[in-house]
């Protein structure tokens, strides 16, 4: 979802970082559905030795490093969220030390990094202790792109997004879906179940906001960021009770009612070990600026992906 959003936002665009974008490569284990004279699809497996390194001729001016095994899928299939999440990353960054050039390279990492019990709000300073595998193998991608861009290998710069909400289309298996899925179904007219308490507290940012912070993070300058190269997005930190009175204000009484509770342990277990709230100065120092509200999330969701049932 992501990726195709930034594709689409990045044709707009034209260029980045002062170069015109002449090229790009949409690499997937999928075929890409983009069609555009500037896109190229590349079905590879990064997680393969030697795909990466096919990739890299001629060497990109950037690189989007999106791919990943989500938190709930990483959680149950330990081997395939450390096969993508760790072994692709690496095996990625490996092919660009020994390649020539120096790209930047803008990874995606998670606010799952972090580990209970947190102090409120979390500092930039807080120290990385994950409490699941997804956030564990995020962790060991972003120590690689600290280390590989000191050692000039590449110019890396790493984002721990927000869980991103509304997403669009089908429930994905990430263990974060149900914060997508009490406002999307809803809204169009399906019930919807929560498998959390209302208290539950995190922090979002929309689909559009999450583009906004990935295409800055590409124009970054590098002595700005300076050895510290992952950083804490900005996020609007709500319960779940407080996006449900949003979709209120925004939706009306009848989707609130379309929201069913209906506990789930194993879910429940994995959201009580994520952060909550952020003091996400060093990123609003850089240029980073958040979605306004929940309300406002919700609203960039039926700008940009609602299709409303015929």
């Amino acid at each position: 979802m992501l990726g195709q959003k930034l594709t689409r936002r990045l044709l707009d665009l034209g260029s980045l970082r002062g170069l015109s974008i002449d090229r790009m490569d949409l690499v997937d284990v999928v075929d890409s559905p983009l069609a555009a004279s500037t896109c190229r699809s590349v079905v590879a497996d990064l997680s393969e030795p030697g795909a990466a390194a096919d990739l890299l001729h001629p060497m990109p001016d950037v690189i989007f490093h999106l791919a990943g095994v989500v938190s709930g899928e990483a959680e149950a299939n330990f081997d395939k969220g450390m096969a993508v999440n760790l072994d692709g990353t690496r095996l990625l960054f490996d092919a660009l030390r020994l390649a020539e050039g120096t790209p930047r390279v803008v990874f995606t990492s998670s606010i799952a990094v972090f580990g209970a019990p947190f102090p409120d709000p979390i500092p930039d300073d807080f120290h990385l202790t994950p409490l699941t595998s997804y956030g564990t193998q995020k962790m060991m991608g972003e120590a690689m792109l600290a280390d590989y861009t000191r050692r000039g290998f590449f110019d890396g710069v790493g984002i721990r997004l927000p869980t991103i909400s509304v997403r669009p289309g089908l429930p994905n298996a990430a263990a974060s879906g149900f914060f997508s899925g009490v406002i999307r179904e809803p809204l169009a007219g399906v019930q919807a179940s929560l498998p959390v308490s209302r208290n539950v507290r995190h922090s979002h940012a929309s689909p559009r906001t999450a583009i906004d912070y990935i295409v800055h993070a590409a124009e970054l300058d590098s002595e700005a960021l300076g050895a510290r190269r992952n950083l804490t997005m900005p996020g609007v930190s709500v319960t779940v009770g407080e996006q449900i009175e949003a979709l209120g204000r925004v939706a009306g009484q009848d989707a609130v009612d379309l929201i069913v509770e209906a506990e789930d342990p194993a879910v429940a277990e994995i959201v009580a070990g994520w952060p909550q709230r952020f003091d996400t100065q060093r990123a609003l120092g850089l240029g980073f600026t958040p979605d306004h509200s929940y309300d406002d999330i919700i609203r960039v969701y039926l700008d940009d992906d609602f299709a409303p049932s015929t």
